[in-house]
């Protein structure tokens, strides 16, 4: 740890804190280094520094990882941390409780429970998953845009890294929100968000046609829709990304004082860099 005395300091302010450092006090920007009296409406590196404590999850891609983002894009629920599916069928949850560990080494199981029904006007028995996992929800929230809800998620294109997932997501899909058409090979996929049908529609190359008025739309997946030639592999992290950048708004020079203030920086591992408030600095001094 290094220390030093100045009389002037800064006060940054970002969208998520007001933090004091030295002028000289090197703040990570896209461009690179800038020092932070040069940083007013920059955006610098930020993370939630103390989700930097929590286990992380070795995902596995493949099948698995398809099924569970499938199913839960169609009947699951992202809270803050946790991620669960309550159903009324016990096949489906375990597919889904199977899914979500195969992918994610999560411990998962099954519990019975009832759940209030606006048709029947009663409670019906029903089977829910559910795991406590800030991560999770936070990589599964990555996963679709920012936005787990399910009128405002965007199609997770990481389940376009290979074909094995994704027609794993489309299974995981037509179980929650979806059926078999009985009249030819095909299902159909049902959903209120028309945007998300439809980058869906163009990743298979089959035509959709949204119903007026927020009506529930269909899109028909064909079981020949591989031979279409249109689906293309894309490259997507699958680890959830712990940083972003936040827009500098403010930069102060906080009113000299009698005695002079004492700056900190610090060293871990012979690494330059460390976080003030979650944001990613490093020291100004030499090594």
């Amino acid at each position: 740890m290094d220390a030093a005395t100045t009389r002037a300091v800064l006060e940054v302010t970002t969208d998520h804190a007001t933090f004091v450092v030295g002028p000289e006090q090197l703040l990570s920007t896209p461009d690179g280094w800038t020092h932070a009296r040069d940083a007013l409406g920059t955006v610098i590196a930020w993370t939630h520094a103390r989700k930097l404590c929590r286990e992380r999850l070795s995902v596995v891609p493949g099948y698995q990882l398809g099924y569970l983002v499938g199913a839960t894009c169609s009947d699951g629920t992202v809270g803050k941390n946790y991620v669960s599916l309550v159903v009324n069928d016990e096949t489906f949850a375990e597919k889904y409780a199977q899914s979500l560990t195969a992918a994610t080494g999560l411990p998962s199981r099954l519990e019975a429970v009832t759940r209030p029904s606006g048709y029947l006007g009663r409670d019906v028995p029903g089977f829910r998953v559910r795991v406590v996992s800030s991560y999770l929800a936070d990589l599964l929230r990555q996963y679709v845009g920012g936005d787990a809800h399910h009128m405002r998620q965007r199609f997770p294109r990481v389940v376009l890294r290979d074909l094995e997932t994704f027609k794993g997501f489309l299974d995981g899909y037509e179980d929650g929100d979806g059926c078999r058409i009985r009249r030819w090979p095909a299902r159909a996929l049902i959903s209120s968000n028309v945007p998300f049908l439809a980058e869906l529609a163009d990743i298979i190359g089959a035509r959709f046609t949204p119903r007026p008025k927020g009506q529930a739309s269909r899109l028909v997946v064909a079981d020949s829709w591989p031979r279409r030639g249109t689906f293309r592999t894309e490259a997507h992290p699958l680890q959830l990304v712990e940083s972003a950048w936040v827009e500098v708004t403010a930069v102060e020079a906080r009113p000299p004082s009698r005695k002079p203030t004492t700056v900190y920086g610090f060293r871990l591992d012979s690494q330059p860099t460390f976080l003030v408030n979650g944001h990613l600095v490093r020291t100004p001094w030499p090594a």
